[in-house]
């Protein structure tokens, strides 16, 4: 879903030249070295037609959105400035005292979305209380770069849900491996971060020399969800909005989702085709969403982080037993919003499928909304409709070849309308 959002933002082919599809999976272990459970990778394109995860090293993904921002003249990027404070503009929008290299300046805006993480400021200025979903745990990250190759790395990410000391092992791309390692009682974090220490628990699988250290850091693993993301011309998205634990690979993915959201709506309000209480409606879908995926990755977590030798061999015998708890990849609907339907596949994403044509769904119908019917239904849509679609720039795709009349007919519609961020909006 999230490499599809790329492709509508033009950037899927730069992206996925620095990203690896997950094929291999991510295995969970237990301290004897006996796997519990598998969640399966592929090089299967999936509903969104591309692989169902991929690696990516951060940094590179920021570059290719940097370029990717380049396109457009009327987009200023500005690094290295500190917004500071904030007040009320008489048009509705927001003052902004911000410090840069060349000193302090206001810039005045009409609208301020706060992406600006776990400590956000903005979040502040709206007085957003927050949800706690219960999990607060320090991990030791820190990601390397082989020097050559070392015999004996799995291809595959691994958790090791060892009570003496849980760990993730990750392959990210290319050379570069990433551990996290839990924070026990007695840890002195300021020690965990040293490069000795940190050879020392990895001396399993590197030993000195093989590999070098790009960066050590303690992360607090949170899971919580702001409660308020609209004050004004203030709003929130990404980690100022919610943060989840690592342990399902969604807390950028929910990040981008919540751009996604946003944007269409931020776009329909500007161009004067929806009032801004449409903006509201961000929180009211979004936050149910996200918080599905933070309680699976709560419970992962549980079992990754068990610490207690008797609870380990109990989870243990669990899984061997081969009746394990069964973690199913959420696909959640929206929370009250911009859709209207008692049951999916209403609010959830709608697939891209191939067309007749060679193209994919999201080429043929761009960034806005789209009617997808039956073609005999084409020509019967009155005036009154055709001209509603031209002012809100509804594309209209006739159901033609295998995929998307095969759709319909399992829904049992003569018709769906598709939202900008390609969640179904209602069916006919």
């Amino acid at each position: 879903e999230v490499m599809r959002i790329f492709e509508t933002a033009g950037l899927r082919d730069a992206l996925q030249a620095v990203t690896r599809p997950g094929l291999t999976g991510m295995h969970f272990v237990n301290a004897a070295g006996e796997t519990l459970m598998v969640r399966g990778g592929t090089a299967e394109c999936g509903p969104h037609g591309c692989a169902n995860n991929h690696y990516v090293h951060q940094p590179e993904l920021e570059a290719v959105l940097r370029r990717g921002l380049a396109r457009f003249a009327q987009v200023g990027l500005h690094l290295r400035h500190e917004v500071t404070g904030w007040s009320a503009a008489d048009d509705g929008g927001a003052w902004l005292d911000v410090n840069g290299p060349e000193g302090a300046a206001r810039w005045q805006a009409r609208w301020v979305v706060g992406c600006d993480g776990a400590r956000s400021m903005v979040r502040r200025w709206i007085g957003a209380a927050t949800l706690d979903l219960g999990l607060h745990q320090p991990w030791l990250v820190f990601d390397v770069r082989l020097k050559q190759p070392v015999p004996g790395l799995p291809l595959h990410t691994v958790q090791h849900c060892d009570p003496a000391r849980p760990m993730t092992y990750c392959n990210v791309t290319g050379d570069r491996r990433r551990w996290e390692i839990m924070l026990m009682p007695g840890d002195d974090p300021a020690e965990m971060v040293k490069p000795e220490r940190i050879a020392a628990l990895v001396s399993r699988w590197l030993q000195p020399g093989q590999a070098e250290i790009e960066r050590a850091v303690i992360y607090t693993f949170h899971s919580v969800i702001a409660q308020g993301w609209r004050r004004g011309p203030l709003l929130l998205a990404g980690d100022a909005a919610h943060q989840t634990p690592p342990f399902l690979g969604q807390g950028m993915c929910a990040g981008i989702r919540d751009a996604a959201n946003l944007a269409w709506k931020l776009d329909a309000v500007v161009r004067g085709r929806a009032d801004e209480s449409l903006l509201d409606t961000h929180e009211a879908e979004r936050a149910p969403h996200v918080r599905a995926f933070i309680e699976l990755a709560v419970r992962l977590g549980g079992i990754i982080q068990t610490t207690d030798p008797e609870a380990a061999r109990e989870r243990d015998a669990r899984f061997t037993a081969g009746a394990p708890e069964v973690f199913e990849f959420p696909a959640p609907r929206l929370g009250p919003g911009v859709w209207t339907s008692d049951a999916a596949p209403v609010a959830q994403v709608f697939p891209q499928p191939l067309l007749g044509d060679g193209r994919r769904l999201d080429a043929a119908i761009g960034r806005r909304f789209a009617v997808i019917m039956q073609p005999e239904l084409v020509d019967a849509v009155d005036d009154d409709t055709r001209r509603w679609w031209q002012w809100h720039d509804v594309a209209v795709l006739p159901a033609t070849g295998e995929a998307l009349p095969c759709w319909l007919r399992q829904h049992d519609a003569a018709a769906v309308l598709l939202r900008p961020d390609r969640y179904v909006a209602g069916l006919a």
